[in-house]
């Protein structure tokens, strides 16, 4: 028998130079967008893990992992990712992007990112975007694989991800009583 896929936690995890005096534009404009944010992380150091946005962006690269506090069908991913993409053509300053918003959602066993990319490890959704499982919950902890990107395998990323499935899981167990 099908049955209906369960709603998930919309998370965007935005980098860039000076994340942290632009992201109060960025939150106005993916709220907006997407509802309320419920949840906003420490700033991570992002410039540690690639040198390839900062010819674009500058450095250091910080970033702020957000979630969301309405749930979407995850279905809706393709579509979040493509409006993020808008999102940075819109903020850009001469062609070049200040910042870039990963898209994904969190489910209670498992972190997926949209991409733009197609790779091995990647299943296309749709209009030129793909998912990935970039890490897996287990054991009580999120795993990363061996293709997952390498600031999504620290702990100060696994951390906070981590609080929000734990706010997920709240607003599933709330679902349920109402």
């Amino acid at each position: 028998m099908i049955k209906s896929p369960e709603f998930v936690n919309l998370v965007c995890v935005v980098f860039g130079n000076d994340v942290n005096y632009r992201i109060k534009d960025v939150v106005d404009t993916l709220e907006y967008r997407f509802g309320k944010i419920d949840f906003i992380s420490r700033p991570l150091d992002f410039s540690e893990f690639t040198s390839y946005y900062e010819e674009e962006m500058g450095k250091p690269l910080q970033s702020r992992i957000l979630s969301f506090e309405i749930l979407i069908h995850p279905s809706e991913l393709a579509d979040v990712k493509l409006i993020t993409n808008q999102i940075e053509m819109d903020f850009s300053i001469n062609g070049k992007r200040v910042f870039n918003i990963d898209a994904g959602y969190i489910y209670h066993s498992q972190f997926v990112l949209a991409s733009t990319k197609s790779w091995g490890s990647r299943i296309y959704l749709k209009n030129g975007i793909y998912a990935e499982i970039t890490l897996l919950f287990l054991n009580g902890h999120f795993r990363a694989w061996e293709m997952t990107y390498p600031n999504y395998r620290t702990p100060e990323y696994i951390e906070e991800l981590e609080k929000i499935r734990t706010l997920y899981m709240e607003k599933k167990r709330d679902l349920k009583r109402s």
